[in-house]
């Protein structure tokens, strides 16, 4: 299976993140050689409009076989349309012919490539169509507030009871670190949750997603705790 690492060059909450030196190596680094551990990942691809993300992608073994265009790099472009450009001008291009592909945001940099295996095994055991990776949610949604034009502070979600932690149904929330798509279902269904769709759950700890510098700080105290 092919693996997709799609990298941006633009960040407002860390402005060059995915390049950021994390721990002695670049953040994109641990998702490349993630993938490259992975017994069931064949080719590692990235796609970004950078450049500078391009060179280290190639220094750490990965292929950019393209540049992304620029109005698939904003804050506005939509991830499917991001991933389905990837997947079909790469077998238009290089002649793959990929199917089913697996979408790894460099962002994650606590998944392993065991976690990798373990999810396309998943998809490949349940005939899924798509794989997302999940965490618990700390609170239960009934939990939520709202605050009205007025200032004042509202359910999100109506509940006639309130019930304490323990009684709550157990919910999960996607962790961005892994996503398998059948190329086909996805074009024809953008909301692929309303799709066959089969969860991987990870820990909290290897669910840290980087988007700001508090949990860039907190993946680097991880990493250093597991060496």
């Amino acid at each position: 299976m092919v693996a997709i690492i799609p990298a941006r060059g633009g960040s407002k909450g860390l402005p060059g993140k995915n390049i950021k030196t994390l721990c002695g190596k670049p953040l994109i680094a641990y998702t490349i050689e993630a993938a490259q551990n992975s017994k069931l990942i064949d080719k590692v691809i990235v796609s970004t409009d950078s450049q500078e993300i391009a060179s280290v992608a190639t220094k750490y073994g990965a292929e950019v076989p393209f540049m992304r265009p620029g109005e698939l790099a904003t804050d506005d472009a939509k991830a499917r349309d991001v991933f389905l450009y990837t997947v079909e001008r790469t077998n238009c291009e290089c002649g793959y012919g990929i199917s089913d592909f697996v979408v790894l945001q460099p962002t994650s940099p606590l998944r392993t490539a065991q976690d990798i295996d373990n999810a396309i095994k998943i998809y490949k055991e349940n005939n899924a169509d798509v794989v997302v990776s999940v965490r618990e949610s700390e609170h239960p949604p009934e939990w939520y507030k709202t605050i009205t034009n007025s200032g004042q502070l509202k359910d999100y979600i109506k509940s006639s009871n309130i019930l304490n932690r323990q009684e709550y149904e157990k919910t999960y929330i996607p962790n961005g670190a892994i996503y398998i798509f059948n190329h086909t279902k996805l074009k024809e269904n953008p909301n692929y949750y309303e799709s066959n769709v089969f969860p991987y759950i990870m820990t909290r700890e290897a669910s840290v997603d980087i988007d700001t510098m508090l949990d860039f700080n907190m993946a680097e105290l991880i990493i250093k705790a597991r060496r």
